[in-house]
This record gives C-alpha cells, sequence and structure tokens, in this order.
C-alpha cells in the first residue's frame, strides 16, 4: 500500500515483504497480519470486518502481487485501508502499480458511523474491465481506467493492523489506546468466470486454516510495528488481528457480536448483473432452521450457491444437492482442484470450489449437516 504527498512523496508500504525480518532491529510495538500463499487473477472478495480505532493507525483489506517490492518488479496491488484516526471514519481506496516510479489512484471515502464501533462488509470487485470498492452492498467507486489494464498477474490476498510513521497520512500516534484489534469474521472469494462471479470458497474462521493463511513475521520502512504471529488469533469464529506493546501480544479478551445475521447473508454479483440477498434463519430446539440461497448472475454467466435446510433439535431436515468442488470430505463432494484463476503456490491447499460436479446428500447426512449449522449460527450471533 502506498500513498502520495505533495511533491511525490512515496510510502512504503504494509505489503511489502522485505528480506530484512523484523528480528534485525526489534520495534518496540507489534502488528499482525495474514496473507494467502495462493494468487488470484480477478474475482470479487467480500470480507466481514470490525476495524481498530485510533490516530496512527491502519486496518486493512488488500491484494498483492507476491514479490512487487523487488528490485525489477512490476508492482501491482489493491487495497482498502481504515483509518483509526478521527474516530476511524474514513478509509482509502487505492490501486499501486509500476516499476521504479509507482502509479497510484488513492481516494478517500467518509463513513456515516464509525467503522470500529460495528462490523461492515467491505467488498472489492476486479475483473478484467474495472475495479470496484463497496461497503454494506453499496458501492463506491469504480475505476475503469488504462491503470486497470496493467493489473495482469494473480495476486494474494492479505490482511493487516499496522501503523504508519507519516502523520499527514494517518494522524499522530497515540500509543495510550493500545492494545487495538481487528475483527474479521468471515471472508468470501468468488472467482471470475465469463462476465460474472461464482462463489469459490468461503472462510468462517472457526479456525486458522494453515493451508491457506499465512502469517507475517516481517516489516519495513515507515512502519512502527514488527508483524508478530503472536498477534495472529482466533476466537468465537472470527480472526484477531492485534496491535500491541512488546511483551504484550494476543489476544485473550472478548470478541464484539457481529449484529448481522453472518455468511449465510449475502450476494453473488456478477459485471453488470443483477445482485440478491437472502438471509438465514434458524429456530430453538424442536424447530426448524434453514439456510436459504445467496445467488447472483451476470453478464455472460451466473453464479449461485445452493440451499440446504437443517433441522433445531427434535425436528427434521434434508438439504438440496451442495454444489462444489472440494477435496475433502464435507466440502461439497466432487473433485476439487484449482482453476486458472487460483495459481497455488502451495501444493497442499484445499478450497470449498464452487464447480460444476455436484452431489445429493442422504437424509442422515442433511440432518447432521443441518444441525450443525444451526449450532455454528447460534454460537456466531451469541453475545
Amino acid at each position: 500500500m502506498l500513498t502520495k504527498f505533495g511533491a511525490g512523496l512515496m510510502l512504503a508500504a504494509a505489503s511489502f515483504v522485505f528480506s530484512v525480518s523484523s528480528t534485525a532491529v526489534a520495534k518496540p510495538y507489534k502488528g499482525a497480519e495474514v496473507y494467502t500463499p495462493t494468487g488470484y487473477l480477478h474475482g470479487r472478495i467480500e470480507v466481514r470486518m470490525r476495524m481498530a480505532r485510533g490516530s496512527g493507525i491502519l486496518s486493512t483489506f488488500f491484494t498483492y502481487k507476491d514479490g512487487s517490492e523487488l528490485s525489477g518488479a512490476f508492482w501491482e496491488e489493491i487495497d482498502i485501508e481504515v483509518f483509526g484516526k478521527d474516530n476511524a471514519r474514513s478509509w482509502q481506496s487505492n490501486i499501486i502499480t509500476g516499476m521504479g516510479t509507482r502509479v497510484t489512484s488513492e481516494e478517500v471515502h467518509t463513513a456515516d458511523v464509525s467503522l470500529a464501533d460495528g462490523y461492515h462488509t467491505y467488498g472489492l470487485e476486479w475483473s478484467p474491465d474495472y475495479v470496484a470498492w463497496s461497503i454494506d452492498g453499496r458501492e463506491v467507486r469504480r475505476s475503469t481506467g488504462a491503470q486497470v489494464g496493467t493489473l495482469r498477474s494473480p495476486q494474494g490476498l492479505r490482511m493487516n493492523l499496522w501503523s504508519s510513521d507519516v502523520v499527514e497520512w494517518v494522524g499522530p500516534f497515540d500509543d495510550s489506546v493500545l492494545p487495538q484489534h481487528q475483527f474479521v469474521n468471515w471472508i468470501k472469494y468468488y472467482r471470475y468466470n465469463n462476465g460474472g462471479f461464482e462463489l469459490a470458497w468461503q472462510d468462517d474462521f472457526d479456525s486458522l486454516d494453515g493451508a491457506r493463511w499465512s502469517k507475517a513475521d516481517w516489516t519495513f520502512d515507515g512502519n512502527r510495528v514488527d508483524f508478530a504471529p503472536q498477534n495472529v488469533t482466533v476466537k468465537d469464529g472470527t480472526l484477531v488481528l492485534s496491535l500491541t506493546r512488546e511483551g504484550q501480544t494476543g489476544f485473550t479478551g472478548e470478541v464484539p457480536r457481529d449484529e448481522d445475521t453472518g455468511p449465510g447473508t449475502g450476494a453473488t454479483t456478477g459485471a453488470g448483473g443483477a445482485e440478491t440477498a437472502a438471509s438465514s434463519s434458524g429456530a430453538g430446539a424442536g424447530g426448524e432452521g434453514a439456510a436459504t440461497t445467496s445467488s447472483g448472475s451476470g453478464a455472460g454467466g451466473a453464479g449461485a450457491v445452493t440451499t440446504s435446510s437443517g433441522a433445531g433439535v427434535g425436528g427434521a431436515g434434508q438439504t438440496t444437492t451442495s454444489s462444489g468442488g472440494g477435496d475433502a470430505p464435507g466440502e461439497g463432494g466432487g473433485t476439487g482442484g484449482t482453476t486458472p484463476d487460483e495459481v497455488a503456490s502451495n501444493a497442499g491447499c484445499r478450497y470449498v470450489v464452487a464447480g460444476d460436479s455436484a452431489s445429493t446428500s442422504s437424509w442422515a447426512a442433511a440432518l447432521a449437516v443441518g444441525l450443525s449449522a444451526l449450532a455454528m449460527r447460534r454460537r456466531r450471533n451469541r453475545s
């Protein structure tokens, strides 16, 4: 992530993977970053997050071409960066490209509420023709310029919490507010296919999938913090990234409740196409709990997530077909694998892939799925 000031001052960003480790010169503050070793060419990403508050602090989600920071490499990156200053009400969208002299196209957006007071769904949509940013389903910016055409390489997905020392950009750092935390309820990745987007995988962070996510252990110039793996934790179905003082890493507090119904609600958006969303419902013991369908269509293609209806304790349940690849039991059946949009640099990666193969579950399997889904929804929405 870069930004410009005045006569071309460039800020080195949180996405740098410098050869200098954080252990070279230890810093008094510790942040956190997770990233996918896998790169994705185009797609739509939705992330449900509650950001950190405090001047000098940044909570982010971004895509990044691995190795962009190396000498002679062409930089490719797309950013969502929430400023902790001014009660965390503003955030920046940005595209960074180029070699040597880099081109940035940052814009700052102001929210109606503090982005640190609740969870919001941040959307990043990347096609061969445009990049679009949204919050809570409302598109706030779309870039269709020449810079978009230079984004030609797969990019990994990254989230981090850090502190920049560029006061003009992020405000003066106030360490009296530490510790601060960025909470991530879920993330969805939709692959780009024939002009539309279809769900490829979803992570609800019931644990940290080591085949999908790695923890950063580096730093870079302009960053007050070292990224410490100990500041990446998972608790109560939530990924927590922490910003702390040295010697105080980790998170042991209570995860704030997400008032939204969770990842069962959502939309699949097509390029220029329709967008639909349906909420999930669940009842108590003896009642029914059903997850409805979220589907979407786009120009030239459609993507859909099929339904599953499950019972509460003492009820009945059944399920329709589950579409998906997945190469592990319970991931939807079929044979999983990568597509041209998923360039895996880690041979052990697993994905819940919405593919062409489908299977029909038995009544017993359906009941188990329904009960599991209902239990998870209760857990994720408790105080």
